[in-house]
């Protein structure tokens, strides 16, 4: 008799970063590990067993080298010469969440599965965020 088994976790733990002078893509990996659920024994390429991550912070992440200032972000408004650009610097000084973003969904399989896996990627600027209610006992990184 065939018995249906669930492959996803029960519960899902909520993973809160502080990304004060941590490095971008040291971090990044971090979080797209997590994301995945590469870190349990039980992981799967084709299953999303991942935690939920809360970044905070991410204005004071480090770049290294000549990166803030060389480090170029593209992307397009799909109208006819509608390339837009920007360096890090700028980019941090507008939307710091960003790099963030970018930099782990680069990391992760492009796929429908890493989209379904960003959802559950949440940053902030700051330090305050509206999930202290979920992290509340959980693991701090």
């Amino acid at each position: 008799m065939y018995t249906k088994t669930t492959k996803e976790p029960k519960v899902r733990k909520w993973v809160l970063i502080d990304l004060t002078d941590q490095s971008l893509g040291r971090v990044a990996t971090k979080i797209a590990d997590i994301l995945r659920g590469r870190h349990r024994a039980t992981f799967s390429p084709n299953v999303d067993t991942g935690d939920f991550v809360v970044a905070i912070n991410a204005s004071k992440v480090k770049l290294t080298g000549k990166k803030m200032h060389d480090k170029m972000y593209y992307w397009h408004s799909r109208f006819i010469g509608g390339l837009r650009e920007s360096n890090a610097e700028k980019l941090m000084a507008k939307h710091p969440e960003q790099i963030i973003e970018r930099a782990v969904k680069g990391m992760l399989p492009h796929n429908d599965l890493s989209r379904k896996v960003l959802k559950k990627f949440k940053v902030f600027a700051g330090s305050t965020h509206p999930y202290k209610a979920q992290i509340e006992g959980a693991k701090t990184n």
